[in-house]
């Protein structure tokens, strides 16, 4: 089973309706893959001829229960390699100006239930004023709108993600390499090593979204105390681009983002972690920070992390949120 096969059938799965094709191609471009509404009739032909979904004329479709067994068991060897290809895919795609504030960066997907929203705004609060997010911008929905679906009694938040951070050098010319996501230890306030690592180019899922999973994370104490821990990515750039990397992050400080917790020394470890030749490591905050806090506080959220882009016009200010339910 090929990415863009799995990734319709994973949109379908969402889903208890019958979904056209029109509907299924703008899906997929907001995941990173971008298909005309043809090419995607060709695909779903295949996934009717092998069981997996089921048309209903002109319609649409929906998966069966075949193919929603077909999604449980696909390859993992098919499927490795799938994040950091999602990584590179949006950074490309992202056309988001730091400059002029405008176009769409990537966000990670959150949905809480509205039961426990005040609680976790709450809880956030703190995380948002502190440097272990890439921005205090969020998306908030309390209904469908026309590209995200919120289930009932849910409202989603979508936060930045730090591979906004490689998009924004890549529009420089710049090409960052994002090896590591990781749980970075927090000492005096200060970044002391990572207490666990998961390769992006070596699993299926978010490392991010495992370790928030395995309750690994101790963000409020970092941010209370100085001491904890918290999610965190390693990624590499060319030593020629050093120098044009902090001018640009100088800007971004500028107009409110930030997310970069250390620079290395050229050819020269950082925190332990070797890097390559003429290489330069840095470790970037991970924008899953906030929703870690949130499970911590024994909320249960549903994120999907790298997950969409969504125009930097249409989001606001944390702050603003937090006024309006105080």
């Amino acid at each position: 089973m090929n990415r863009t096969i799995l990734a319709i059938l994973k949109i379908l799965s969402k889903e208890n309706k019958i979904i056209g094709s029109k509907e299924i191609a703008k899906r997929l471009k907001m995941h990173g893959i971008n298909l005309s509404e043809r090419t995607v009739r060709y695909h779903l032909k295949i996934l009717d001829e092998r069981g997996l979904t089921k048309a209903f004329g002109k319609e649409g479709r929906i998966i069966t229960e075949k193919g929603r067994k077909e999604l449980e068991t696909a390859s993992t060897v098919e499927k490795i390699g799938f994040i950091i290809n999602k990584i590179e895919t949006l950074s490309y795609l992202s056309d988001f100006n730091i400059d002029a504030l405008t176009g769409r960066l990537i966000l990670n997907i959150t949905y809480i239930p509205e039961s426990k929203l005040k609680k976790a705004l709450k809880v956030m609060e703190n995380i948002f004023q502190s440097p272990y997010v890439m921005s205090d911008k969020i998306l908030f929905l309390e209904k469908n709108n026309e590209f995200i679906i919120v289930p009932e009694e849910h409202v989603c938040i979508g936060t930045v993600c730090s591979v906004t951070l490689n998009a924004i050098l890549l529009k420089h010319g710049i090409h960052i390499i994002s090896k590591f996501g990781g749980v970075l230890e927090i000492r005096d306030g200060k970044p002391y090593r990572f207490g666990a690592l998961i390769s992006y180019d070596g699993t299926s899922l978010d490392p991010l979204e495992i370790f928030i999973r395995g309750k690994m994370t101790d963000v409020m104490g970092a941010i209370k105390n100085g001491s904890g821990r918290v999610l965190a990515s390693f990624r590499e750039l060319p030593i020629v681009c050093l120098d044009k990397v902090k001018e640009i992050y100088s800007i971004m400080r500028q107009k409110g983002f930030q997310g970069i917790l250390m620079f290395g020394e050229p050819n020269q470890p950082l925190l332990d972690i070797p890097v390559g030749m003429d290489r330069v490591g840095i470790i970037v905050v991970g924008g899953l920070n906030p929703i870690a806090a949130i499970e911590e506080s024994a909320i249960r959220t549903y994120t999907s992390a790298i997950s969409t882009l969504y125009d930097c016009q249409d989001m606001v200010d944390f702050k603003k949120i937090i006024q309006n339910f105080k």
